[in-house]
């Protein structure tokens, strides 16, 4: 095999991680855009992360600038494998103990949109653009996001595609549904043998009978969301919603909850808060049935609306007709909530990584070159973790923590790039993107991985 010439490093740190990936790309010209990419995305947020930002030129005449250009090709043109580096990206993150999927994790799927502009761009059209709370012009993605209470990545994405881009519209056999997109997301995940102890979601796929039949087809556990309302057929004047039971249930104060149970939520800052969880024995579920039903709440008298989790599992109570029977090992209730709970990672953070990373900034208009890009993102993501769980003084097989005492480390991890590098603010950008996070992360007690 000839010699490959050499290319213009990345800042030491990032040129590490990069040249993991060299393998995948034939030519020096895409060896050298991959650095420059995901250089221009890690830099911080105040920069835009479209091409001729990252090519570092004007907007409008800079689009026709050469390096602006080569970006585009490298994009829309080259000659690589979006799959083959999504695969080695996860890859790479299950070597490192710090971010190693195990079975006590949770596969997160969400949808996430994006305001496009024409009609031009694959996949665009007026939707439900979840993050906007509204229906506007733009493209939506479906994720599958690998987490516990330590660290989150993103492990694959698809784009919706709305029905008017196809032929027969709903009825074209390519169209698929974002239900649909999420079942293939689990089926891959479980594919490739990602460990996991759960999928988790929102009320729009615990809502969804077809969802929840996938995953049980395919021997996955579940803890979904369920609409307040969520109700089923029952006689006049018996409960027939997870409302109506937990309004009946017996509540008369802390000191007599009758069904409830207490249970409690540890944060990565310390802080704990004081929950209830009441196991619904109604309509049909209960312990002794396939699927459970839960209310979780911060106060059982008044359920608020934004502290109050109606929630659906296949995982069995323990003790129950049911463990022999189920594939999957037993979950009290600390434990389903402990699962919803890293939920919040796609609420709460990894939404707005996304934006910090770019990942609606793309001037390309191909479905291949937006893929690419999207897992470009998700590569830059990963070196987030890459780069922070290999601090100096990080524990073995923990990231380093976030609080007091990292500045000097992150100064040292900052300054280690390449001699005349002037990008070293993408390492440090990168470092404290995950410092912000992480006060606001979930209990730290993971459970060791079986």
């Amino acid at each position: 095999m000839p010699q490959r010439l050499p290319v213009a490093p990345a800042p030491a740190p990032l040129e590490a991680y990069v040249q993991q990936f060299d393998a995948l790309f034939s030519w020096r010209a895409q060896r050298a855009s991959v650095r420059r990419y995901l250089e221009g995305v890690l830099l911080p947020a105040e920069r835009n992360k479209t091409l001729t930002a990252l090519a570092n030129t004007e907007p409008v005449v800079g689009a026709q600038h050469r390096e602006a250009q080569r970006l585009q090709w490298f994009l829309s043109e080259a000659d690589w494998s979006r799959e083959a580096l999504a695969q080695r990206r996860v890859e790479l993150l299950q070597e490192f103990p710090a971010t190693a999927a195990h079975r006590q994790g949770v596969l997160v799927i969400d949808e996430h949109g994006d305001r496009k502009w024409g009609t031009k761009t694959a996949h665009v059209g007026r939707q439900y653009l979840a993050n906007l709370g509204k229906v506007d012009n733009g493209v939506v993605s479906v994720s599958s996001l690998w987490a516990d209470e330590r660290v989150y990545y993103p492990v694959a994405v698809e784009p919706y595609t709305p029905a008017h881009h196809f032929a027969d519209g709903r009825q074209d056999p390519a169209f698929r549904t974002k239900l649909q997109i999420a079942a293939a997301l689990v089926a891959q995940a479980v594919a490739s043998a990602l460990p996991l102890r759960a999928v988790v979601a929102d009320s729009f796929y615990g809502e969804d009978n077809g969802f929840k039949q996938a995953l049980r087809t395919l021997d996955v556990g579940y803890v979904l969301a369920l609409r307040p309302s969520h109700a089923w057929w029952h006689p006049v004047g018996e409960i027939g919603s997870l409302e109506a039971a937990a309004k009946a249930a017996d509540w008369a104060g802390s000191n007599a909850p009758g069904a409830w149970v207490a249970v409690e939520r540890t944060f990565r800052d310390g802080h704990t808060e004081g929950w209830w969880a009441l196991e619904v024995e109604q309509g049909p579920y209960g312990p002794e049935r396939v699927q459970r039903a839960l209310v979780v709440t911060t106060d059982p008298a008044t359920l608020p609306d934004l502290a109050t989790w109606f929630l659906v599992t296949n995982l069995p109570a323990a003790g129950s007709s049911q463990v022999p029977l189920s594939p999957h090992a037993p979950a009290d209730l600390n434990e389903l909530v402990r699962l919803y709970g890293l939920r919040m990672w796609v609420e709460q953070s990894y939404k707005q990584v996304k934006h910090t990373l770019g990942w609606s900034d793309y001037q390309v208009r191909s479905d291949r070159a937006i893929r690419r890009h999207w897992e470009l993102v998700c590569c830059a993501f990963a070196f987030c973790w890459w780069a922070y769980g290999r601090l100096p003084d990080a524990a073995e097989g923990e990231p380093a923590a976030a609080g007091g005492g990292k500045k000097a480390d992150r100064r040292q991890l900052a300054t280690g790039a390449a001699g005349g590098a002037c990008l070293a603010g993408t390492v440090a950008a990168a470092v404290a993107l995950l410092a912000r996070l992480f006060p606001t992360a979930p209990a730290t007690g993971t459970p060791e991985a079986a």
